[in-house]
């Protein structure tokens, strides 16, 4: 119950600050916090799943909340820019209107099937960020492998280095608290063998990982397809979407040119632009940026929210991307992001 109240709570904190964020920006507030522009990170675009336990529903927008975000940012002014284009927007004059990017990480097949009619409506470009692992299916998801497992059975057994252990998850909130437990051993040292063990347990229930990367994720002639359109560039994230900043420097090196080799490999150019797993302090340290810049990468985005300004390019291979979070579906909120008022009043 204490997890189920904390993110009750952290989700109305949030509200609450967007809402009096939009308020300031309509009022011509703070103008000076919107900066130059902004770049979105989204992951799935799909129509709205009903789940028992929704834990991946930040990750998700439906297509008509993507459409209703374009339009709104439009009626606020931006213009729609590839992500390639943002260092020579941010290098020209500052007076002319902020700039908005789309930018879609792991390279799940509805972002062809959904958000790709919806950007063509609007002629707005985007990057899709391919993990060659998911693509390949040599890699399962654990995220998505976490929320099947916990909506498939009331009690799974998984392997713990204290030895195996029974989760009993007969109400919501407890599958929320183990799903949290879950999600907060996956991401360390010990990482491919926390996804293994949560693999195991999954198929031990009737749950096929490799199946679900199937399911979600374009295979190499569905990138090739999609690269192909004028709207559409692809980038790397990783082989593995390891966190990366628990690698040594050679493996970490390999993560990087690995799928940059994949994905030029798909579209016949060498991609420039790069996305880190996770997208925060777990992946997008300055260690792993200078080894960015040494797989030849001139341009990497991280999951620190804030909006780009003029000293934005100090750091190119850290930028910062907004989340349009599945929770927060709005059009309100997405001109309240946009307005960098949310970011400047908490720092």
């Amino acid at each position: 119950m204490k997890a189920i109240l904390k993110g009750f709570l952290r989700k109305a904190v949030i509200s609450g600050g967007l809402e009096a964020s939009q308020i300031l920006n309509r009022l011509g507030a703070m103008r000076q916090a919107r900066g130059r522009g902004v770049i979105f990170t989204l992951h799935h675009v799909r129509p709205y799943l009903s789940l028992p336990l929704n834990a991946n529903g930040h990750l998700e927008i439906t297509p008509e909340f993507l459409d209703t975000a374009i339009r709104r940012l439009k009626a606020e002014g931006y213009q729609f820019a590839a992500l390639d284009d943002v260092p020579r927007l941010l290098a020209a004059t500052s007076d002319g209107p902020p700039f908005a990017v789309f930018t879609l990480d792991d390279g799940y097949r509805d972002n062809a099937e959904h958000a790709l009619p919806v950007f063509e409506r609007h002629n707005v470009p985007f990057t899709v960020f391919v993990t060659k692992g998911f693509s390949e299916r040599s890699h399962t998801i654990w995220w998505e492998t976490a929320e099947a497992l916990l909506n498939a059975t009331d009690r799974f057994t998984i392997e713990t280095d204290e030895g195996p252990k029974t989760r009993n998850i007969r109400s919501i909130p407890a599958k929320r608290a183990v799903c949290d437990l879950t999600c907060d051993g996956i991401c360390g040292p010990q990482e491919p063998l926390a996804i293994a063990r949560l693999d195991a347990a999954a198929r031990s229930v009737g749950i096929a990982p490799e199946a679900i990367v199937a399911e979600l994720v374009m295979t190499a002639d569905e990138l090739k397809t999609l690269a192909r359109h004028p709207l559409a560039s692809l980038g790397a994230h990783t082989i593995s979407h390891r966190a990366m900043d628990f690698l040594d420097d050679a493996d970490a090196l390999n993560e990087l040119a690995g799928s940059a080799d994949y994905v030029e490999a798909l579209t016949g150019r060498r991609p420039t632009s790069f996305a880190y797993p996770y997208g925060d302090e777990r992946s997008a340290s300055k260690r792993i940026a200078a080894l960015a810049a040494k797989a030849g990468f001139t341009l990497a985005v991280t999951t620190r929210a804030a909006i780009l300004d003029d000293g934005a390019l100090a750091e190119p291979l850290l930028l910062p991307r907004v989340s349009l979070n599945g929770y927060y579906q709005k059009p309100r909120y997405v001109a309240a992001l946009a307005s960098g008022i949310p970011f400047r009043l908490t720092g």
